[in-house]
């Protein structure tokens, strides 16, 4: 084989989100496909994400378009932004800027953990975590979320736990269930790796995949896990609030709980290791908008009735639906129990959703609620007619 053994491995648990990333691209060009797959954005872009950008464009000194590592005034942003969001004193130092949360997971996972190591990730989850995991020649171990509720199993994940456990992953608001996961999960997953950490005499670390921190609804609390588990590092993207995914921003945050000598240790690492992954820092111009585009956000209240015209039109043709928490997605089961037969009978008619096959899910699908409002209303006969036809779930 050409390739190395890290890389097959890669491709093949990417395959099946490849193979739906070429079948949805050949609608692409379709200007009546009713587009529910990714959460892309549908119309132009947010007014206040231009104006940041444009502010930054133009050069102010000669090396303005220069090398960038981690910005300082964007650490300092961040920083702020942390401690008056989750309430504890992260420092400049703790922020590596990274190009979103894919370069905030492959630094965390270069800094923290080493070839062979097992990290164990939710199921269903991001279809990405795998794939990444594999090519850096790490071990992903499944932890299935209860499956009736979508809640984190601490359970389950304690016993996916074994002395090469180097990381534990969680998501919330996760992708794709929507749910977010309260501070008395945390604090009941803290005890698990704690007891891990000493019963096989390594640390487990826990990485907060939080790219949808601030895509909520109802007023609902967010209490991240670096409140209850000090050995925790926090990844997130810019890209989800501000409907603009193909401008790369995020950053990795280390908990300022980690101890002394071990915070010290990850802080003068960070660039280093941003370097040695490929120089994993953000380009220049959307470090120096960081300050403009905090303040900057989708519009919940739009979210809001998105999700509550769509849910409600699912769950009234009798579709099982999660009701979203958080992020911009709905996780439903699909009627007739196959997600497969489901997403092929909506595309004979041009509406597109994702099957939950990607998620290791067969029996589900997920929507984006990134679509206006306008497709889903054109959407929402289409969909109620084939859950009619389908029958109900297989449960």
């Amino acid at each position: 084989m050409t390739m190395s053994d890290r890389a097959a491995r890669a491709k093949a648990a990417v395959d099946v989100v490849t193979a739906f990333f070429a079948r949805i691209q050949a609608t692409a060009d379709d200007p009546d496909a009713l587009d529910f797959t990714f959460g892309n954005p549908h119309e132009l872009a947010l007014p206040g994400l231009t104006s940041a950008m444009q502010a930054q464009i133009e050069p102010r000194t000669v090396d303005w378009f220069a090398y960038k590592t981690s910005e300082r005034l964007a650490q300092e942003t961040v920083a702020a932004g942390l401690r008056t969001e989750l309430g504890l004193d992260f420092e400049p130092e703790d922020i590596a800027m990274t190009q979103g949360a894919f370069g905030a997971l492959s630094l965390a996972f270069a800094l923290l953990a080493d070839a062979g190591d097992e990290v164990v990730i939710p199921v269903p989850g991001w279809f990405c975590y795998e794939p990444m995991l594999h090519a850096a020649n790490l071990v992903p171990v499944r932890a299935a979320l209860d499956p009736e509720t979508f809640d984190l199993d601490v359970d389950a994940i304690a016993r996916a736990i074994t002395p090469q456990t180097r990381i534990v992953v969680v998501n919330s608001p996760a992708n794709p269930t929507g749910r977010v996961y309260s501070e008395a999960t945390w604090r009941a997953l803290a005890e698990v790796l704690e007891n891990g950490s000493r019963t096989h005499g390594r640390r487990i670390w826990l990485v907060s995949d939080e790219p949808y921190r601030r895509i909520r609804f109802d007023g609902i609390d967010f209490a991240s896990p670096a409140m209850a588990y000090p050995w925790t590092v926090i990844d997130y993207s810019y890209g989800k609030v501000l409907l603009a995914p193909g401008q790369r921003l995020g950053y990795l945050a280390l908990s300022p709980l980690i101890p002394g000598d071990e915070r010290d240790e990850l802080r003068a690492a960070l660039m280093p290791i941003g370097l040695a992954i490929g120089w994993g820092f953000p380009d220049a111009v959307m470090q120096y908008a960081v300050p403009a585009l905090e303040a900057v956000s989708l519009d919940m209240a739009e979210l809001a009735r998105k999700r509550d015209r769509l849910f409600g039109a699912l769950d009234g043709a009798g579709v099982r639906v999660t009701r979203p928490e958080g992020t911009f997605y709905l996780w439903g089961e699909a009627p007739g129990g196959d997600g497969a037969a489901f997403c092929a009978a909506l595309d004979e008619r041009g509406v597109h959703v994702m099957p939950g096959a990607l998620f290791d899910q067969p029996h589900h699908f997920r929507m984006s609620l990134t679509a206006t409002m306008e497709t889903i209303d054109r959407a929402i006969p289409h969909l109620t007619d084939v859950a009619a036809a389908l029958g109900p779930t297989a449960r």
